[in-house]
């Protein structure tokens, strides 16, 4: 069973909403649409208040090429443009708007028959990605529309679709594979047509046999598109790790998937782009996952965006009574989020409740010099020696040491006997030696 070679853990997947058909949480009273929840500058405001919107009409404006579009995800009054705490805890400018009704613009197609013909040219669907503002829905939420346009130079030869999820709780990838199979397989079709490659490879962990055998049946309608099962093993997700599982090709340190001829999307964003393209349907809703071990009803939940989390979470059942935590997506890569009343955004993947008794870090010892952050790192890194530097400023040598090349996977935390805080101090790090690189690259200009 194929999976990459370097590093990697098994979590207990807790997968207790696999199955859970998704679900649609019913319109709160109010949403209140960030302008700002995704990797890029943020959009610019086009509607003051008092205006009337409509769902899918422009709300903000991207401002400057890596940036993305913002649209509503309700109609009625704009009732101010102001700032918003958001799930980093930061406040953010947002569009808030009080609901009236459903109504929806006349330019996108309700129906729900599979439009499968794309008659559109690379520009023109490239045009329609970047104007719906679809981000990566996968975790990064990097602006697809730069994705899909290498730099010159570079050319894909194969397109890897993301359908790993090894997060664990997260099953919102999964479902959608399996309820929105045939979607994603047209929306597979349009990413080959702008990248202008053949084939396509959808990766896929076989803890989720049902959808491996579901995509695998409706791909032989699809030429040049072909599933791959892979072996559980997180991170697997990461597109570094995803690629070398299914193409045995190394990304070099510090490059892109495109460096070695690939483009990787994630299958909630393939999906994003059929409706985009095909149905004329900006990103204005997501599915995601509400999970935890005593959490009454888990599930999989499609939300428009700018519903607060805690609309989400009462309808999974409300806050377990014994939660001692909250995580913002999943537990390995999320954050904590100091309460549930921040808006939905594009990355919100998942609510994940801990209770009191998983919630409580371990005190941490002396490192004990055994290397399995070491062994477990899929980046091939030093986890140890990265924390020591940052807890020294070592910041040069902490860039000598790649931290750059740190994707934030948390294995080494987990990993660790000495409950050394690892990604902390690593993610830490990586911030500083992050600001210091792009510093020296603007005094150049």
């Amino acid at each position: 069973m194929k999976t990459f070679r370097i590093g990697g853990i098994h979590p207990k997947e807790n997968k207790f909403s696999a199955g859970q058909r998704i679900k649609t949480v019913a319109l709160p009273d109010r949403v209140v649409i960030p302008l700002a929840h995704y990797s890029g500058m943020p959009s610019r405001a086009v509607v003051k208040k008092g205006d009337f919107v409509k769902v899918g009409q422009l709300i903000g404006q991207a401002d400057g090429y890596v940036s993305a579009n913002v649209h509503s995800s309700v109609s009625g009054r704009v009732s101010k443009v102001d700032v918003q705490l958001d799930a980093s805890g930061y406040k953010r400018p947002a569009v808030f708007i009080d609901v009236e009704g459903d109504e929806w613009l006349e330019s996108i197609d309700l129906t729900t028959d599979i439009k499968r013909e794309c008659h559109f040219t690379k520009e023109e669907i490239l045009t329609k990605i970047q104007s719906a503002g679809i981000v990566g829905l996968g975790g990064a939420t990097f602006p697809a529309h730069v994705k899909l346009a290498p730099p010159p130079g570079k050319k894909a030869e194969v397109l890897i679709i993301n359908g790993v999820e090894c997060e664990p709780f997260l099953t919102c990838d999964h479902q959608l594979m399996l309820e929105k199979g045939e979607e994603i397989m047209v929306g597979i079709t349009i990413l080959m047509k702008v990248l202008a490659v053949e084939k396509a490879v959808i990766g896929i962990e076989n803890n989720k046999q049902d959808a491996v055998e579901y995509l695998r049946k409706i791909a032989k309608s699809y030429p040049g598109i072909r599933v791959v099962p892979l072996k559980v093993r997180y991170p697997q997700g990461g597109e570094k790790q995803l690629i070398d599982a299914i193409l045995r090709r190394q990304v070099p340190s510090g490059k892109i998937p495109i460096e070695v001829g690939t483009v990787v999307m994630n299958v909630a964003t393939t999906f994003a782009v059929y409706e985009a393209v095909q149905k004329g349907k900006p990103l204005m809703e997501r599915v995601m996952t509400i999970s935890g071990k005593e959490v009454q009803n888990p599930g999989n939940y499609l939300v428009r965006l700018g519903v607060y989390l805690s609309e989400v979470v009462n309808q999974a059942g409300g806050v377990p009574e014994r939660t001692g935590k909250i995580i913002g997506g999943g537990p390995m890569m999320g954050r904590s989020l100091m309460n549930l009343d921040v808006p939905m955004a594009k990355g919100s993947a998942g609510i994940v409740f801990v209770p009191d008794r998983d919630s409580v870090r371990g005190q941490d010892r002396n490192c004990i010099r055994c290397a399995k952050c070491v062994t477990v790192c899929p980046m091939g890194l030093e986890p140890f020696l990265l924390m020591n530097q940052s807890e020294r400023e070592m910041w040069d040598e902490m860039e000598q040491n790649r931290i750059m090349d740190c994707i934030e996977c948390g294995s080494c935390s987990y990993t660790c006997p000495s409950n050394r805080p690892l990604l902390d101090y690593i993610r830490y790090g990586k911030t500083t030696v992050g600001f210091r690189i792009r510093s020296r690259k603007a005094a150049k200009v």
